[in-house]
């Protein structure tokens, strides 16, 4: 297994923040999978399944079990300092400046520019995520009964865990008996 000091996580994870302003998933896993290759892409899906389970940001959880996996209870802290503090700093400075120019219409715009981008970039690494799953075609049962839970039947993620999970932990006990 790959080691990393703390430094060279809040380094990563200060990447991840300052890139990913305001939705940094598709960043994230671009940095940990494709270019740092800390992770592999079923590694990060696991440990992002992990994170959206327990209670807190998604990403931060992801952070402390990244920082956690490679230099521990100090990886943990270092990743998340990492992630946050630029972003932190970032936002009460776009408050204090939202809070002088808001009315303006050309303000007004970016917003909405900016949210369309989060969007799109939320989607695509969802495609991407989902991409690894055609390697096991079963596991798209789950994906299906998911949209269908939470899209259609409009449930809340309690719900749609509850529904979803039994077989998604059967499909996956298969997946990993089979490799």
């Amino acid at each position: 297994m790959k080691t990393l000091t703390p430094k060279q996580l809040f380094i990563g994870f200060s990447k991840i923040g300052i890139s990913g302003f305001g939705g940094v998933l598709p960043w994230a896993r671009r940095t940990i999978v494709e270019q740092e290759k800390w992770l592999s892409a079923e590694e990060f899906n696991a440990m992002l399944g992990v994170s959206q389970i327990v209670p807190g940001p998604n990403i931060v959880n992801l952070a402390v079990c990244v920082g956690s996996r490679f230099a521990g209870v100090a990886g943990a802290f270092s990743s998340v300092l990492g992630l946050m503090l630029c972003p932190s700093a970032i936002v009460i400075l776009l408050g204090m400046l939202y809070e002088h120019y808001s009315y303006l219409p050309a303000v007004q715009g970016m917003l909405r520019g900016i949210s369309a981008v989060g969007v799109g970039l939320i989607a695509g690494t969802g495609l991407k995520m989902m991409r690894n799953e055609f390697s096991f075609p079963p596991m798209l049962l789950v994906v299906a009964i998911t949209v269908v839970a939470a899209g259609y039947f409009q449930l809340n993620l309690g719900w749609v865990v509850l529904i979803a999970s039994p077989l998604a932990i059967f499909l996956a006990w298969k997946k990993a008996s089979q490799a």
